[in-house]
């Protein structure tokens, strides 16, 4: 994977896919439709999204850099080779600690099920984790959604904690799991060294593909 980066301003990050950049103006029709669709919004504290709430939503996100503690950026995930949209993967440093980070990914229907989620996964945590030099990431997710336990499991987090209905959600007492990775588990098992992490001017690397 190609990933090229500046400390301040967030671009694009390129992996063999996929392009994780920011929203367009042209998204809005793409991001509508899975953000709508039941299937992804089931286990998402969102059930319906109108036009007016989606384009709020993509200008919001030019006024946001990756890293900022509090707001959540979403990455915009799209097609390498036609420019789709095919979901996002929000990134939200916390603000009660600035060097961890919570991470939530969604994906249109047709494009599950061939790896698109763990290369894309993999993406935003060699940019969290090299880019921004957090210190954990962390995953918090309906023990129920099977398809994002799985992700958390085939990029190397570690299951920390299982809630038990803990949290009323759409109507019922849910239960939640709690997944997370160190920095330095992340850099051991992606073969890189710790002085990899960035420096404050504008670099490209080579990483190794998601595994």
């Amino acid at each position: 994977m190609t990933f090229a980066y500046t400390k301040a301003v967030f671009t694009e990050l390129v992996s063999e896919r996929l392009v994780v950049r920011r929203f367009q103006d042209s998204d809005l029709a793409a991001f509508l439709a899975y953000r709508n669709d039941p299937a992804i919004s089931r286990y998402q504290n969102w059930a319906a999204l109108s036009a007016p709430r989606a384009q709020a939503i993509l200008q919001e996100q030019r006024h946001l850099e990756p890293g900022g503690p509090g707001p959540w950026f979403q990455f915009a995930l799209a097609l390498k080779a036609t420019g789709q949209l095919v979901g996002d993967c929000g990134l939200q440093v916390l603000l009660q600690d600035a060097r961890q980070a919570q991470v939530t990914l969604s994906l249109a229907l047709a494009y599950q099920g061939d790896g698109l989620a763990t290369e894309a996964l993999t993406t935003v945590l060699d940019y969290a984790f090299i880019n921004l030099d957090l210190h954990r990431v962390l995953a918090v997710m309906d023990t129920e959604n099977v398809g994002p336990v799985r992700l958390c499991e085939r990029v190397g987090m570690r299951r920390e904690g299982h809630f038990v209905k803990n949290v009323w959600f759409k109507g019922r007492w849910a239960d939640e799991y709690l997944f997370a990775l160190l920095q330095a588990e992340w850099l051991s098992r992606r073969g890189l060294p710790r002085m990899f992490i960035a420096s404050p001017q504008p670099t490209t690397h080579d990483l190794p593909p998601a595994g």
